[in-house]
């Protein structure tokens, strides 16, 4: 008897059209990396069409295109797609210079109806991948052409459907092939290729399994292993849900079997995968899009970016340590723990030489970031594709299938990821263009002044709450491009350094991952734990401290992230000292009376935000050594007796004093 959900295989022709289309779409963006061939808005006019298409073909072969529907209207509707979105890459691309030149702002009805149809596929494709994006993306359309029935200070007169449709498809400065698109077919693309390679041959699964044979040497390295890990991974993935998947999948329930209890397991994991979004070289797309609006090149983005994530993740180890400490984690004896062989070990040297490679040509003779990805692409595939021939021949296992395994494993990968990025941010070239023809952002952002006055601190909070309501229902892209854009002009204007602005939005983008309902990487890492969905964000919250700390951070200390070089060593200290400070404060306990642990804690954490909120840098270095002395003191003296003794003995003398 067969599994009634197993699903069927997909049709060789559909694998055939599938796998030809891929293929020659890879080549052809690998074509445009190397010669940059017809410019950035030719390349997306012709190629985001084709991204419609494999997503569609993929939906096909998966049984997700309308699988509520019989299996002969699924093919006949996406052959409907599929012929549209090839007809419009054509129309695209042969009206490139009329569009552009003779046309433009002026766009007859073949244009509209063209464009027009392809920006619905590309909103079905929201609704289908991001439904809080495509509701909001409805929302800014509707408001866009009916605005003359909101009353007060967004009320607008209206705007035509021919102005709407236009902004959102054929006009280059806003439309799905405008800025956005191209940046993810080109930059992030070229990273994508990176990243593929070092999936498609076993490069993070190779790490993986070093992160296993690290966590087994210690208890504590039980759970460091999931930082580690992730923090390893996000060098080149730049995405918390791909490293929750990805790490938390081995270390959530390695810790669970190592007393942690799952909730927490579940909030570790989540913290440190989320943390994958601040991670150079290859951060999150929110940080292409910050090199496109400060009009930088990413690694000025890359060079101010390690400073922050790396006090992130030296502050959620800490946070880890701490609660191993408490849960009293013990060491995971497994015999049976396979160990790395050769092509682990090649497979780890190819990921270090991957990451230095790329910071390297970027730092040292200042490669485009495109060509830095690309030649390491070609290095390290180079590389790695004839340490994959000779072992076949070695091991006399020659086969066509084994040999095109990596290869197919690359490109699927690679097709994968830049179809989805690429249509992503299609999407938000429509929600963005809506938003700004309205005026919106000029409206909210006088608003935003007005309520806040000339306090900054007031417009400091003002713009946290409106990037926090944001995250509650929009992935960190679109909220780190909403609060950019509403905040960005006001706070400017006041004189903020735009790098602390869009790092600020940056940050508040990240904090989004930690608001329901929408937290992906937490969804991923409860579901793994089997834990509560919002047990897990709460203790995520308290582990990922740091992310307050920074958004506070480089206002108070903008050279954390003006000036890459020494500049950003001693606003890195307090703020770091502050982070630790505030997370000894959360997590640790010094006493078992808990009169003298609250009066303790509480003096900790007066001494860690003045550090953070003071201007006075002497003051604030003077303090500083006293909230070490406290952390030295709890390393020195407390530290052995809270692992001597069970954390049920501790809450229970702590409630009955």
């Amino acid at each position: 008897m067969t599994d009634s959900t197993a699903q069927p295989r997909p049709p060789l022709a559909l694998d055939v059209i599938y796998y030809g289309t891929a293929i020659g779409f890879a080549i052809y963006m690998f074509y445009y990396y190397w010669t940059g061939a017809g410019g950035e808005t030719l390349l997306a006019m012709g190629c985001i069409p084709f991204a419609y298409i494999l997503f569609t073909l993929q939906s096909l072969r998966e049984n997700s295109f309308y699988p509520r529907l019989p299996v002969w209207a699924n093919y006949t509707i996406a052959s409907a797609f599929c012929i549209f979105s090839v007809y419009c890459s054509w129309y695209m691309v042969n009206n490139y210079i009329a569009l552009g030149t003779e046309r433009s702002g002026m766009y007859d009805t073949a244009d509209l109806v063209i464009g027009g149809g392809m920006t619905l596929l590309i909103i079905e494709y929201a609704r289908k991948r991001h439904m809080p994006l495509f509701i909001l993306t409805i929302i800014l359309i509707l408001y866009a052409v009916y605005g003359y029935v909101v009353p007060g200070m967004f009320y607008h007169a209206g705007l035509s459907w021919t102005r709407v449709i236009g902004a959102s498809s054929v006009e280059m400065e806003t439309g799905i092939f405008s800025r956005l698109p191209q940046i993810a077919l080109t930059v992030i693309g070229s990273f994508l290729l990176v990243l593929s390679l070092l999936r498609g041959f076993g490069c993070v699964d190779s790490l993986l399994r070093a992160t296993k044979r690290v966590a087994i040497r210690s208890p504590h390295a039980i759970p460091q292993s999931a930082v580690i890990g992730s923090m390893a991974i996000g060098t080149v993935s730049g995405s918390g849900a791909a490293n929750s998947i990805t790490v938390g999948s081995a270390t959530i329930p390695a810790m669970i079997q190592a007393g942690l209890p799952p909730a927490t397991a579940a909030a570790i994991e989540n913290a440190s995968s989320m943390g994958g979004q601040l991670m150079p070289p290859v951060m999150g797309i929110a940080a292409f899009l910050m090199a496109e609006f400060l009009g930088v090149d990413y690694f000025d983005v890359v060079a101010r970016g390690w400073v922050p994530a790396l006090i992130y993740y030296i502050s959620v180890s800490t946070s880890v340590y701490l609660l191993a400490t408490f849960y009293h984690t013990h060491m995971i004896i497994n015999p049976n723990a396979k160990k790395l062989d050769w092509r682990d070990k090649v497979n780890l040297g190819a990921f270090v030489v991957v990451v230095g490679g790329l910071v390297t040509l970027m730092a040292t003779i200042f490669l485009a970031p495109m060509f830095a990805a690309l030649y390491m692409f070609c290095a390290a595939g180079t590389a790695l594709v004839l340490i994959h021939v000779g072992a076949l021949l070695v091991l006399k296992n020659w086969s066509f299938q084994e040999f095109i395994a990596p290869l197919r494993r690359v490109l699927e990968s690679y097709i994968d990821m830049i179809t989805d990025i690429a249509l992503l941010l299609a999407t938000l070239s429509i929600m963005t263009g809506a938003l700004v023809i309205t005026g919106v952002p000029t409206k909210l952002g006088s608003l935003l002044v007005a309520a806040a006055g000339v306090n900054m601190a007031a417009m400091v909070a003002m713009a946290f709450i409106f990037g926090a309501i944001l995250g509650t229902g929009l992935p960190p892209a679109p909220v780190y491009i909403l609060v950019a854009i509403v905040i960005g002009p006001p706070f400017i204007h006041a004189g903020v350094n735009p790098w602390v602005v869009h790092f600020f939005a940056f940050f508040i983008g990240v904090f989004g991952e930690l608001t329901p309902p929408t937290s992906i990487t937490a969804a991923i890492t409860s579901k793994i734990a089997n834990a509560s969905f919002y047990v897990t964000l709460w203790r995520s919250v308290q582990i990922c401290v740091s992310l307050f700390t920074l958004m506070a951070g480089v206002f108070v200390h903008p050279e954390l992230v003006i000036k890459p070089g020494l500049d950003q060593m001693g606003a890195a200290y307090l703020v770091l000292i502050s982070t630790l400070g505030i997370t000894f404060t959360l997590q640790a306990t010094y006493s078992e009376t808990r009169v003298t642990d609250f009066a303790v804690r509480g003096v900790l954490a007066a001494m860690s935000l003045f550090i953070l909120f003071s201007f006075y840098d002497i003051a604030s270095d003077i303090v500083s050594v006293g909230v070490i002395a406290v952390i030295a003191y709890w390393i020195v003296v407390r530290r052995p007796k809270v692992s001597a003794m069970s954390p049920e003995a501790m809450l229970a003398g702590a409630a009955a004093e």
